[in-house]
């Protein structure tokens, strides 16, 4: 099948790039990362909607469907309960509103740990139904087998150590990793194991900087930072979080825009105009044709 796509531009609302572009490729992410040296950081934010994948994809070469969107979206007080339908839909918002990034799915919690044979039909349904071209998944050196059994049957993984926000009620809350030696050497061990499983990629969230760095620099594939070290070989945010939709962020978030401001502003903007009758004017309604 092809990715190269020419953009009808009569469906301007859905396909606003009336130029052709070319997606990049999981192989493509991989490659970054040559002799240990990532030139060309990796860019990856989240999305859960064609409109959001729409205004993210120019400038960014991986978006996320994380598992966020539990909270993010549904009001959720964690990760835990959101399901493969959910993730599914949102994917394939996020894969019709985009033409450059990667897009790379989460994995639920209770969707891959069982089995390796679990795993392979949760994420074959997820990117048969969205058509993302990766899954990822949590965990380390015990996820190491599944991540092989899915790489070898076609299905791209990107790994995840450190914080594993779907482990939440295991690890007792969501501070940093590896602040004792044993945690430490877990998740550098963690990291090779995926690294030697296949992963074309490994997410290290929330863990103290100088294990982030020892860790990006053990493995062979592309390291991708959240909470972990500017040395990573990429940065992940939550969109919503770096774009300031949320009064309280976890303390690794840059805002770099006061967007929930700028929208309460304008709707009370709105809502003056409303009460008061100057909404709508003439330039919003329709008058009768002299």
């Amino acid at each position: 099948m092809s990715t190269t796509f020419q953009l009808d531009t009569a469906t301007s609302r859905s396909h606003p790039t009336p130029q052709p572009m070319r997606r990049l490729t999981v192989p493509a992410i991989r490659q970054r990362k040559k002799d240990d040296v990532t030139e060309q950081p990796i860019v990856m934010l989240t999305a859960y909607t064609a409109r959001q994948a729409q205004l993210l994809d120019t400038h960014c070469d991986i978006l996320l469907v994380g598992d966020s969107l539990g909270q993010v979206i549904y009001g959720l007080d964690s990760t835990v309960p959101v399901t493969l339908e959910m993730m599914a839909n949102h994917a394939a918002a996020v894969v019709r509103g985009s033409y450059h990034s990667v897009v790379v799915v989460d994995m639920p919690f209770g969707s891959y740990e069982a089995s390796k044979e679990k795993a392979f039909e949760s994420a074959a349904y997820l990117l048969k139904a969205s058509g993302a071209a990766a899954v990822k998944l949590e965990g380390g050196a015990a996820m190491a087998e599944t991540v092989a059994f899915l790489n070898q049957r076609g299905i791209p993984v990107m790994g995840h150590v450190g914080l594993t926000p779907q482990a939440v009620n295991v690890l007792g809350g969501y501070g940093a990793r590896g602040r004792s030696d044993a945690e430490a050497e877990k998740i550098v061990n963690d990291a090779r194991a995926l690294d030697e499983a296949g992963a074309f990629a490994i997410v290290i969230e929330g863990v103290v900087e100088p294990i982030a760095i020892e860790a990006t620099r053990a493995v062979s594939c592309p390291t991708i930072g959240i909470g972990a070290s500017a040395q990573c070989d990429g940065q992940v945010l939550v969109t919503e979080d770096m774009l300031g939709m949320f009064d309280r962020v976890p303390r690794f978030v840059k805002r770099y825009e006061d967007i929930a401001g700028i929208i309460e502003k304008t709707v009370a903007q709105y809502a003056e105009e409303v009460r008061n009758r100057s909404f709508p004017t003439e330039d919003q309604t329709y008058q009768p044709k002299a």
